[in-house]
């Protein structure tokens, strides 16, 4: 991107909404503009998982003002991801529709891993460059990341399910804060958190210093430096800790809190915060954490730079490692991602960028297509949706990881099984481009495509495949098979004609 480029990021966290704008300055985000507004989504969540009226409607109100902000922006600019309240929503999707309607972007549902890594990439772009080993926490509303790193690079990251709004409503629900509430909610964090002493604990992980970022620890930061408790400014000791709780002791309830640097909008859930934060402290035994200004949402920042170049995207990393570990044939997969782009007709009217990004996605299909046959050939492609679905792959969100697994799964066989994908013309040109790539590659030998073009018809839900003349005679087992393609397309709103030359 080039310099002066305006760039931003939101974040829809379990807490707060935030908007980050930045220019592009020599390889360098430079913040323009901060927002943030205090939604607590995951307040809004139910028993069974769905959430509220009342909630979706103050994360619509606040998304409709972040919209305003950013109207003029190209959609290349922007990022917007969802994190736990919306990995756990069950209507998750009847807020999505309308959230990005009012945004005016699309919004990532991000796995917790792929949160934890981009957290990474904030805090890691916030920090003077170093060759220590860091250790990086975020305390979330309702999901705790941990990640190990050197540099930009992540070596080892996970998400935990508690944070600082599933906390205080579990275990200071009543607004009351007593000892005893103390007690049980950091014996619960711990009992979530157990793994991460193995996998996070400085003896075992080796960091050099820790760091927080985001909510939590900022809040945290901030009343301790403001009490004169902190060593330094944005430094949290266990003394600090022992303090606050104290004082949060003394208040008795949450509506008493009247501490200098706990904000109004932070009583409700500073409680649960810290309970979550002690239990880290002394699980990993922490002495010291430093706070790290980048976080989420700068992390999002730099992942767009990353991915406007194949080089620097690390989505490819994540589908060449998923490639090698279910052990995908190398050549037939590059094979067919070649001849799958060589077909591939993009819709009409689509812009560059997105039309990259829809050629990347193809690619990547065809380089995992294979991938399920590691668990058994029978139905290879169902295993391979389903490692998809399921896989945590860096740099991709939910959404993406799913479109990926619904191409592998329609590449063979009836196409009834993605038919709720019907509606998506872009989805479809892909999926046609893959099955003739598969089709056409099917003796596991390059194919001749000299000749063969696939092209939309004109009233733009049907494709016509042409070959030249010779080429059916020259090829008969694969003319049989695109024949037969013909037929299965008849049963779908979209058609496929064939026609050869002739000699």
């Amino acid at each position: 991107m080039p310099s002066a480029t305006r760039l931003a990021a939101v974040d829809l966290g379990s807490n707060s909404f935030r908007l980050e704008i930045g220019r592009l300055e020599m390889g360098q985000i430079q913040r323009t503009e901060y927002l943030k507004e205090t939604v607590r989504l995951g307040s809004g969540l139910d028993d069974s998982r769905r959430l509220s009226v009342e909630s979706m409607a103050r994360g619509l109100a606040c998304l409709a003002r972040f919209g305003e902000r950013l109207a003029g922006f190209d959609p290349t600019q922007v990022r917007a991801v969802a994190t736990q309240t919306l990995r756990e929503a069950r209507n998750r999707e009847e807020f999505l529709v309308q959230a990005q309607q009012v945004l005016g972007f699309s919004i990532d549902v991000i796995s917790g891993r792929e949160e934890a890594r981009l957290i990474y990439q904030g805090a890691a772009h916030s920090l003077p460059q170093s060759a220590e080993r860091r250790l990086v926490v975020d305390i979330g509303g309702r999901s705790t990341e941990m990640v190990v790193g050197e540099g930009y690079t992540p070596l080892q990251m996970e998400s935990y399910r508690l944070g600082s709004v599933a906390w205080s409503m579990r275990y200071f629900g009543d607004g009351a804060i007593s000892a005893r509430n103390f007690e049980v909610a950091e014996i619960a964090a711990k009992a979530v958190l157990d793994d991460a002493m193995g996998a996070y604990a400085q003896e075992r992980a080796g960091w050099d210093n820790a760091y927080g970022c985001s909510g939590t620890i900022g809040a945290v930061a901030d009343v301790l430096a403001a009490a004169g408790r902190a060593p330094a400014p944005g430094v949290i000791e266990r003394a600090g800790l022992v303090w606050l709780r104290d004082r949060l002791l003394k208040a008795a309830r949450v509506d008493d809190i009247r501490i200098d640097g706990v904000k109004e909008e932070r009583k409700a859930v500073i409680a649960g915060g810290l309970a979550v934060l002690r239990a880290v402290f002394e699980l990993l035994d922490i002495e010291r954490m430093r706070y790290a200004p980048g976080a989420l949402r700068h992390g999002a920042l730099y992942d767009l730079l990353d991915r406007e170049h194949d080089g620097t995207d690390v989505r490819t990393d994540s589908v060449e490692r998923l490639a090698a570990k279910f052990g995908a044939d190398p050549v037939q997969s590059a094979r067919v991602a070649q001849a799958a782009s060589q077909l591939f007709a993009a819709p009409a009217g689509a812009r560059k960028p997105q039309r990259a990004e829809w050629e990347a996605q193809l690619h990547w299909a065809a380089r995992l297509h294979e991938i399920g046959a590691l668990i058994s050939h029978a139905d290879y492609h169902k295993h391979g949706a389903y490692i998809l679905d399921n896989a945590d792959a860096p740099g991709f969100s939910m959404d993406e990881l799913h479109t990926l697994s619904q191409l592998v799964l329609g590449h063979r066989g009836k196409l009834r099984k993605v038919e709720t994908q019907f509606g998506d013309a872009a989805f479809m040109h892909q999926l046609l481009a893959l099955r003739l790539a598969v089709i056409l590659c099917h003796a596991r030998k390059d194919p001749d495509l000299a000749g063969v073009k696939l092209s939309v018809q004109a009233e733009g839900s049907g494709f016509t495949l042409r070959c030249a003349a010779g080429w059916r005679e020259a090829w008969p087992q694969s003319a049989h098979l695109l024949e037969d393609e013909v037929v299965a397309w008849q049963k779908t709103p979209w058609s496929l004609r064939l026609k050869f030359g002739r000699g």
